[in-house]
């Protein structure tokens, strides 16, 4: 006769003496706060009856950081997986929500502004704890499928807030077709996290909501973050942009430049982007001042040995001197100058956009919309930016508390 012996721990106290996941250390950091005020301040008759909305919540994140592609999966896994289900904050003994909850609950959520707060609030966790450092920013768009079936141009609403066809170039150069949204990012080139979003139709140009979406980017973090430096591939090369960037927020807009089918390079630059004499020799830098970058004749300079001499371009023994406005000329010149290396330099640190969208779509979920709207897929994208933030703090807050350990 065998004789079943009682467990000495509870399952609670089992999972405490457990090593963390991935999953318990990323809802660790989340504080939704501003989302739970505004869903008690939400009267509607629709909605989930009895279940927590923070464990709700927590399961929508899982749900992205698992990679679940579905509701009914994501309520399969609460069944079956205890401790998944104890993680995401469900008493293991009460009854699992349905999909139709999760799927009401995310109407909720789409309803209130709360979520975007709360991920304004992770950010500047962030970058309280030196995480993200803000000097440099990268901007750039990513596709997003739509969860509705695809429809002929003809019969599509021409609206903000509709699925459209959008078309754009790869990391490869490949040109790609979707029908759905775009995602416009601006990421932190240090950390590589996001810190501003918008959602579009994808027929809209990165041109046009790259303002918009600065414009938020100040709003939010005025006073906490003050970059230098704005970083844009050649979809961004708008005169609009370069004037924005330069007069109203006081930075250097760092754009690849478009020659939209131009085969010869601009009046008075080489293919470098180095501006040039009359002889067609690149003009010697010769220092900033104020505003103002100076270039001087490269015969006068000693860089060339021109067959006219310094006499062809001035009358002055000084030589041929062009002092330039760079803030007044900025898609053409800036500071640093585009033929430049430092310049180079930064334009590379663009990458850190690419990558941030390149982990929120193979690490996480954000182009897994099974809701029809712009306003559920914006809540998709906010759960997907606030775990990958929340994933980079656990990290570094665990490095620190080893370093602290070995240190001791």
């Amino acid at each position: 006769m065998y004789i079943r012996q009682e467990c000495l721990f509870s399952f609670e106290e089992i999972i405490k003496l457990q090593p963390k996941t991935r999953l318990e250390l990323i809802l660790a950091q989340l504080d939704f706060s501003n989302v739970l005020n505004g869903l008690a301040q939400l009267h509607a008759t629709r909605g989930p009856k009895g279940h927590n909305e923070l464990a709700l919540l927590y399961a929508l994140v899982a749900m992205q950081v698992e990679k679940i592609k579905y509701f009914n999966k994501l309520v399969d896994r609460l069944k079956t997986d205890p401790i998944f289900r104890y993680n995401c904050g469900f008493n293991i003994l009460e009854k699992t929500p349905s999909a139709s909850t999760f799927s009401r609950f995310l109407t909720k959520l789409s309803k209130i502004p709360s979520l975007e707060y709360d991920f304004e609030c992770l950010v500047k966790k962030a970058i309280s704890i030196g995480i993200v450092d803000g000097s440099n920013v990268a901007i750039d768009s990513t596709k997003i499928d739509s969860f509705e079936k695809a429809r002929p141009k003809s019969k599509l609403k021409n609206d903000a807030v509709s699925p459209n066809w959008g078309a754009k170039n790869d990391t490869d150069g490949n040109k790609i077709r979707w029908f759905g949204f775009k995602l416009h990012i601006l990421a932190d080139c240090k950390s590589e996290l996001p810190l501003s979003i918008l959602l579009s139709p994808a027929s809209y140009s990165d041109g046009d909501l790259a303002i918009p979406l600065i414009k938020k980017f100040i709003t939010k973090y005025s006073g906490v973050l003050s970059p230098k430096h704005f970083i844009m591939d050649k979809g961004y090369d708008f005169q609009k942009i370069y004037d924005y960037v330069t007069h109203d927020v006081k930075a250097q807009p760092i754009i690849a430049y478009n020659p939209r089918a131009q085969y010869a390079p601009p009046e008075g630059f080489n293919e470098k982007f180095e501006p040039i004499c009359s002889m067609g020799y690149p003009l010697t830098y010769w220092g900033k001042d104020g505003d103002h970058l100076k270039f001087r004749c490269p015969q006068a300079t000693g860089k060339v040995n021109c067959p006219f001499g310094t006499k062809h371009c001035s009358n002055s023994n000084y030589g041929f001197c062009l002092k330039v406005n760079y803030k007044e000329n900025n898609r053409y010149y800036s500071y640093p100058l585009r033929s430049s290396e430092d310049w180079q330099k930064l334009y590379n640190q663009r990458t850190s956009i690419e990558r941030c969208n390149s982990r929120l779509k193979e690490y996480l979920n954000v182009n897994n919309l099974r809701s029809a709207g712009i306003r559920k897929a914006k809540v998709v994208a906010l759960l997907n930016c606030m775990a990958l933030v929340a994933g980079t703090i656990a990290v570094n807050q665990k490095s620190n508390d080893l370093n602290l350990k070995q240190a001791g």
